[in-house]
């Protein structure tokens, strides 16, 4: 079993800035193919950011150039930075590893 703890959301004004954070545990070697997805009232869980099971990282159009994906492979962490956000990025945020296990979910509101 794998296991994933989110942090880092909130409530945040338009422009500003914040920092998510999933820890991983459990039955989990690598934190490769992990990352954020975030789901809005009436749409679909959409990706935002993730490391893929090569190394690399994938993007949303929607938030290139404002949204960094981090990892710490010692701490089986990855972190989202998230800047100059936008009312439409509010939803809840989860976390991913395979997409197969998923965190509970931290919720970002952002007001305009």
């Amino acid at each position: 079993q794998v296991q994933l703890v989110e942090s880092g959301g909130g409530l945040v004004q338009a422009g500003g800035s914040l920092r998510l954070s999933c820890a991983a545990s459990g039955s989990i070697s690598s934190i490769n193919a992990m990352g954020w997805f975030r789901q809005t009232p009436g749409k679909q869980r959409e990706l935002v950011a993730t490391f893929t099971s090569a190394g690399s990282t994938k993007y949303a159009d929607s938030v290139k150039g404002r949204f960094t994906i981090s990892r710490d492979n010692a701490k089986k962490t990855v972190y989202l930075q998230m800047n100059s956000l936008k009312p439409e990025d509010t939803g809840v945020y989860y976390c991913h590893v395979l997409r197969v296990y998923w965190g509970q979910g931290t919720q970002v509101t952002v007001s305009s």
